[in-house]
């Protein structure tokens, strides 16, 4: 697989990030880069191609944008770094595990976006907080060697992504400032001292007019990640959820342990760099699909990974032709590739009566069923496509590979619960809102937001915007 396609514009959609801390909870607000923007089929499968190249590693947001598969855009959103508290847009990934963010002097850092959003470069000198990070640092062990790392020198970084970017500098210490949820649809700042990088030199996509921002925030399962340093603190517990609402747009994003809606579990695989889950079954209306071997298997490297940083829905290429054949069979349609990759027909029905669901089993009886509006979108009147793809993903050791995107998890509560190794999901109106519990065992209830569409103040909280998706450290082979 070609990991060297560039992204230009992904789709449109926003996310409100609030966490959930143990003491009370944080909000933040997201949107999604090219809102707005024209529709592009070859763009969505060059951002997911990006996405794979670069996939690396809780909070709780709301929502925003349409999640869809045939819409453009990126997640990003707006923290507050230092003393005083300075505005910060970066794009936030669950698959990478450190904060980076554009550091002064930084003479090759993109000056300019075409996101809308102003680009800053984070001072040191200008912050009364900031804190140079050196080797003898705890936080410098979970990095690097420390025989790579000498006495009263700094603790450096140097990222190398997979498609060709690279980012580099040294670490600092500095305060976050969160809005913490004091109660229902209420908020107040609240600071507390992460670590993270202070980048001098970006080089590749990062520096791209069409999608600069100012960072990357890592929310991975590191213990250099952001949700990770927040937990060691006991500000929050490493539980995240997200529910995008690919009907009316928007949606939330949550980070703490949530009350409701009761979601039922499957367990992470141990040890993997991304969030990995066993998958036992398939089936089109009830009617099996055969599984590759190694996807069900739990010693193995493959399986199925769950990324909301992914827009589509790959599939090794038997099982994706097997799935095509059996939704076929039960609603004939004639079908046409579209740019050579998406199987598209025309149809004038209802799609959701017309066409069956499609169920997910995994490990401990837990079922995901995805409708024929979460796999189906519409190109144009009366023009629809699949959103299943074949991925032809595959592990270093030929493990077949599933990888399940905002297609399939959109309209659904999906909760990644690191404290107990587990992630689950339930049906849900992501236009209506959850209930996370604080450390006292009080809940509140958060409610759904559509950046792209509202102003840029909500319920009280200034409205920032959220990225959950970027790339990562390693790639996958085919």
């Amino acid at each position: 697989m070609d990991l060297s396609i560039r992204v230009s514009r992904i789709v449109a959609a926003v996310f409100i990030l609030l966490i959930q801390i143990v003491s009370g909870s944080f909000l933040f607000n997201v949107t999604h880069k090219f809102a707005g923007k024209e529709k592009q089929l070859s763009e969505l499968k060059s951002h997911d191609s990006f996405r794979h190249a670069r996939m690396l590693a809780n909070v709780d947001l709301p929502l925003g944008g349409d999640s869809r598969a045939d819409s453009i855009g990126l997640y990003f959103t707006k923290i507050k770094l230092g003393s005083p508290p300075k505005d910060y847009y970066v794009q936030v990934d669950t698959g990478s595990d450190i904060l980076w963010v554009n550091c002064a002097p930084c003479p090759k850092c993109p000056v300019k976006t075409d996101l809308g959003i102003p680009l800053s470069l984070y001072d040191t000198k200008a912050s009364s907080s900031s804190k140079k990070v050196g080797c003898e640092d705890d936080f410098c062990s979970y990095i690097m060697q420390m025989e790579t790392c000498g006495a009263k020198k700094p603790c450096s970084y140097h990222v190398v992504y997979g498609d060709g970017s690279t980012s580099d500098g040294d670490f600092i210490r500095d305060n976050i400032t969160l809005d913490q949820v004091t109660g229902n649809l209420r908020t107040a700042p609240l600071s507390q001292e992460v670590v993270f990088g202070c980048g001098k030199n970006q080089s590749g996509q990062l520096g791209q007019t069409d999608s600069a921002v100012d960072g990357i925030m890592g929310f991975g399962q590191s213990n250099t990640s952001v949700i990770s340093q927040l937990a060691a603190g006991g500000s929050v517990k490493r539980v995240f959820s997200h529910c995008l609402d690919n009907m009316n747009g928007g949606g939330i994003f949550a980070v703490g342990e949530v009350e409701s809606p009761v979601v039922k579990t499957t367990p992470l695989v141990p040890n993997q760099l991304h969030y990995n889950v066993v998958l036992k079954g398939l089936d089109v209306d009830g009617d099996p699909v055969d599984l590759p071997p190694s996807l069900t298997s739990t010693g193995g490297n493959g399986g199925t990974i769950i990324d909301s940083g992914t827009t589509l829905a790959y599939l090794p290429q038997n099982l994706y032709t097997s799935l095509i054949d059996k939704i076929t069979a039960k609603q004939p349609v004639k079908l046409h590739m579209v740019q050579e990759t998406f199987a598209c027909f025309s149809f004038t029905l209802n799609t959701d009566k017309a066409f069956p669901v499609v169920n997910f089993h995994f490990e401990d009886s837990l079922k995901m069923t995805v409708y024929p509006h979460d796999y189906l979108f519409s190109l144009r009147e009366d023009m629809y496509c699949f959103g299943w793809q074949s991925g032809g993903m595959t592990t270093e050791d030929g493990s077949d590979v599933i990888l399940l995107g905002d297609l399939v998890l959109s309209n659904k509560l999906v909760v990644y619960d690191l404290e107990n190794e587990v992630i689950g999901w339930a049906d849900h109106n992501c236009s209506s809102s959850i209930k996370v519990k604080d450390g006292s065992g009080a809940a509140y209830a958060l409610g759904a937001d559509n950046l792209t569409a509202g102003s840029s103040v909500m319920n009280g909280t200034l409205v920032t915007l959220l990225s959950i998706l970027f790339w990562a450290f390693h790639s996958f082979t085919s």
